[in-house]
């Protein structure tokens, strides 16, 4: 049965991203993984000064700086326990365990390598806006996410701060190859079904955008969902953060990353400032 994955950090998004969690099991009768990774930082937080002080070191003092790391590694490893075991408690409380099964993993090295090696069985993959180390009076995201939306097969569903079952949702259209993808998705799967679907576009009328819009504004109202489609004209990323906020939109589907990180890097990207902007839980789709 395909899970829904969900990336935990222990940090303040972690309640929430459990509850966004347990809603997706609930609307598509799914088992829940919960995964912890321990990245290198974490059980090195002091720098390792062991290969660098040479081999007239006294013995004393290298056997005191293995000994650190391995307080370090234990102090990770317990603290790792303690988030699963949190996790655990949280989902029990939404009723997840009593209908859906809980699957728990802990390990040592990459978050991205980890998800990629669990996509495959994945029905969605839920990871919070920011984590323990983000920057949140700058507002800066999570330094992982960008990384597992762009090496994820399945969506990612970014959680917000705090969680509410969407009632309106809204997709931001370009008419590209993803975002057709988040599309057909949505009206084929019943993660958002008996919502109502607000299908934006930000181009020119009488264009291919436009046609594109409509022939999936009609797939969408096939599948039974309440769809306004409107195509507006402006900047894409304040169109749409502002439609969000005006529509009282609950959670944003949309393609993600639809440029090489280069060029985000020189352009800036779409994905990244309404992600970070949108208060508001994110779908993404690549």
């Amino acid at each position: 049965m395909p899970t829904i994955l969900t990336c935990t950090d222990g940090s303040l998004y972690a309640p929430s991203v459990y509850r966004h969690a347990a809603w997706a099991a609930s609307m598509l009768g799914s088992s829940i993984h919960l995964l912890h990774v321990i990245e290198h930082h974490e059980s090195h937080e002091h720098p390792d000064l062991s290969g660098s002080i040479g081999f007239d070191a006294n013995a004393e003092l290298l056997a005191a700086l293995t000994a650190l790391d391995e307080s370090s590694a234990r102090v990770a490893r317990l603290r790792g326990k303690a988030i699963i075991e949190d996790a655990m408690k949280q989902l029990a409380i939404s009723g997840v365990g009593d209908t859906w099964e809980i699957l728990t993993t802990q390990r040592h090295g990459s978050l991205v390598d980890s998800v990629m090696e669990f996509d495959k069985d994945a029905a969605l993959i839920v990871i919070g806006k920011r984590g323990e180390h983000a920057d949140f009076a700058k507002g800066h995201l999570g330094s992982n996410l960008e990384r597992v939306v762009r090496s994820a097969k399945a969506p990612v569903l970014v959680a917000s701060r705090e969680f509410e079952a969407p009632e309106r949702f809204l997709i931001a259209f370009d008419g590209g190859s993803s975002a057709l993808k988040a599309v057909h998705h949505i009206a084929t799967r019943s993660l958002l079904r008996g919502a109502e679907c607000h299908l934006i576009a930000v181009g020119k009328p009488d264009s291919d955008l436009a046609r594109s819009l409509e022939d999936s504004a009609t797939a969408l109202r096939g599948a039974g969902y309440k769809v306004t489609a409107d195509l507006l004209q402006g900047d894409a990323d304040e169109i749409i953060a502002t439609q969000v906020k005006e529509r009282g939109i609950d959670l944003l589907a949309m393609g993600a990353y639809g440029h090489s990180p280069i060029r985000r890097f020189i352009l800036g990207s779409t994905t990244t400032e309404l992600i970070r902007t949108c208060l508001v839980p994110v779908l993404l789709f690549r």
